[in-house]
């Protein structure tokens, strides 16, 4: 939040970031006032309060409505976690109640994250607490630049881990495990058993490809690594669940995670098969910054995302092989059903404790010793 020198906290009418938070989320003078149960006018005059406050504008009327200005978006990244604190520091009751806490949760996920737990996850959380809210954000191409400054405004990332997640100050739990597979279109020629020569040969619909190429970070790269030339990208899209409509009716061919391409399984226009080279498996895991470790309401919530995490795959187990083509049949609404070949991922929802508040490790070198709990 902006600094203002020699402006004491307790000068300030702590009344105003209340109405600020309202303004801010619903960018509308009127709807702010009935979510803080005060008048239009006098909603109105707190804006213009925080107006000569700031010295800007924070919403700015446009042909289609009021917009936040730009210090208005660096206020709303922070504004969630400032009243959040506010109001656990002011409550007589510090426990957090899933059943009467109308609490706003925020993660940062993929929208192929969203599609393997999201449906899951949204209803365990309606379940067992019916008034908290949920703040979805769908990441673009790559991670914040700062992951430990976006923590702070955020309660939990979902990714891979990478370099910059792994630093102290940022815990994290693996969810689940996933596998590649390769999507290509019913009447594509290859057969059923497709070769690194395929791969090469074929055109590609990828996700989140870059201009420039492929990126050494690129979760596919020890698969890149082993072609000896780069396939030609026919289409990028920036979305993990578009791919298998760029392949329908081509030559094309998708390399995507097996709990989504489950999804298109009732399609009879597609199919699905083992990707060639062995790549790694895609691991998913919640990132959160350790400050939360201890706060009820967020222990709370991270084991709400085990447990869809663990029941949430329309495919089983995503690290499983791939069963023989007349094994696969289709289940209700269209759901893959992978016979016997795929572990119940049911028994994995319950989490103990001690995970959940980040004590263990996702996944540990032999002999590596972890500092503060932070992952290596």
């Amino acid at each position: 939040m902006v600094k203002r020198s020699g402006t004491p906290l307790a000068n300030l009418d702590l009344n105003l970031v209340v109405i600020l938070r309202e303004l801010l989320r619903e960018r509308n003078v009127t709807r702010a006032a009935k979510r803080v149960g005060i008048t239009q006018p006098a909603a109105s005059a707190a804006l213009a309060r925080l107006r000569r406050y700031f010295g800007d504008e924070l919403l700015e009327r446009t042909r289609g409505g009021f917009v936040l200005s730009p210090l208005g978006v660096q206020l709303a990244a922070q504004i969630e976690p400032v009243c959040a604190g506010l109001e656990r520091l002011f409550s007589t009751d510090s426990a957090f109640h899933p059943h009467d806490s109308d609490r706003e949760f925020a993660v940062l996920v993929p929208d192929y994250v969203l599609a393997a737990l999201g449906e899951p996850l949204s209803r365990a959380m309606h379940e067992a607490a019916p008034h908290v809210r949920l703040n979805v954000k769908v990441m673009k191409e790559r991670l914040p630049d700062d992951p430990l400054e976006a923590l702070r405004g955020l309660d939990a990332i979902i990714s891979a881990p990478t370099a910059r997640l792994r630093t102290p100050g940022i815990h994290g739990m693996e969810l689940f495990r996933d596998r590649w597979v390769c999507v290509v279109a019913a009447q594509n020629p290859v057969g059923e058993h497709l070769t690194l020569d395929d791969l090469q040969r074929l055109p590609w619909v990828v996700p989140h490809h870059p201009d420039a190429g492929y990126p050494a970070s690129s979760p596919l790269a020890p698969l890149l690594a082993r072609l000896t030339t780069r396939p030609t990208v026919a289409v990028r899209v920036e979305s993990y669940q578009a791919t298998p409509y760029f392949v329908a009716g081509t030559d094309r061919v998708a390399v995507m995670q097996q709990r989504l391409a489950a999804r298109f399984a009732d399609r009879p226009d597609l199919r699905v098969l083992d990707c060639p080279g062995d790549p790694p498996p895609v691991v998913e895991t919640l990132w959160w910054h350790a400050r939360n470790d201890e706060d009820d309401g967020h222990r709370w919530f991270r084991g709400r995302v085990a447990e869809a995490a663990g029941t949430g795959s329309h495919a089983g187990r995503g690290d499983q092989p791939l069963p023989d083509r007349d094994e696969r049949r289709l289940g209700a609404r269209g759901q893959l059903q992978l016979g016997q070949h795929v572990a119940d991922v049911g028994a994995r929802g319950a989490l103990p404790d001690e995970q959940l508040r980040g004590d263990l490790p996702v996944r540990q070198p032999a002999g590596h010793q972890r500092q503060d709990r932070a992952l290596p």
